[in-house]
């Protein structure tokens, strides 16, 4: 089987397992069959997903014109404490920052490698925590706004980390945490601004990722630097494809490159 197109970051669904979907423009691939299959990934050209065009991927499946420029890849989409559409204040394109920022955010506790503390949209969850690859997960507070979302994370991370270990992540050497102990724990910490909107009853959720076999030392797959690749896939967490010889290949951070995959 052959399959070409441009690299999104895959599409999931919760079940027993989570269910991994690479969607390409005129087909799409459940990954979960693949699992024990060989597969190599030819790096073909690069393709913009703003402008189309074929010009090298700067950041975020964009080129750098279209990073620097779109609205999409504003500075508070990195930063929640910057945004400041509820203050009607443009960045870069008021009506879509004010779609974008004016909803329900979460600010969340997940376990991937060690506890973090997180923000994502209401209608994020739970891809966000499958997206980083958290085999819990826990609400802390629902807020109204990006803004709320992002300086309660900032007090928050002074107290908690707001990074993840991707490699202990994907060797999977994490432990299973009461995460609402912690949410309690930290109680106290968040901002007055966001505390009536602090979730003390809801109940973690536990993730988990098709795997056969977590590989225990890593070596990462850069088609930029090695535009071909062939091996057994041996499971899918996070974003990362896992290889039988302990490759793992970061689909989210190559979006915007043309691949032809083939399964043999």
């Amino acid at each position: 089987m052959r399959y070409e197109g441009v690299l999104t970051k895959m599409r999931t669904e919760i079940t027993d397992k989570v269910q991994y979907y690479l969607i390409f423009e005129d087909d799409f691939i459940n990954m979960n069959q693949l699992l024990g299959k060989t597969l190599s990934i030819n790096f073909l050209r690069y393709q913009c997903l703003n402008c189309g065009l074929q010009k090298k991927i700067f950041r975020q499946g964009y080129c750098y014109d279209c990073f620097n420029s779109i609205p999409q890849a504003g500075d508070w989409v990195i930063s929640p404490e910057l945004s400041k559409a509820h203050l009607d204040e443009e960045d870069r394109d008021l009506e879509f920052e004010k779609r974008a920022q004016l909803q329900p955010h979460v600010v969340y506790l997940a376990n991937s490698s060690d506890v973090k503390v997180g923000v994502t949209r209401r209608s994020q969850i739970p891809t966000r925590w499958i997206d980083q690859g958290a085999h819990e997960a826990i609400e802390i507070v629902e807020v109204p706004n990006r803004y709320l979302a992002g300086i309660t994370e900032v007090a928050l991370k002074s107290h908690v980390s707001d990074k993840t270990n991707w490699r202990k992540m994907l060797t999977n050497d994490v432990l299973d945490l009461d995460l609402a102990e912690i949410r309690e724990n930290l109680k106290q910490y968040i901002p007055e601004e966001a505390r009536e909107y602090y979730l003390a009853n809801n109940k973690e959720t536990e993730i988990e990722f098709p795997v056969l076999e977590f590989p225990k030392k890593i070596k990462t797959l850069n088609l930029g630097k090695t535009p071909f690749y062939e091996g057994v896939l041996k499971g899918i967490k996070g974003q990362y494809l896992l290889f039988e010889d302990g490759t793992v290949f970061n689909v989210r951070g190559h979006e915007g490159f043309v691949i032809e995959l083939q399964v043999k």
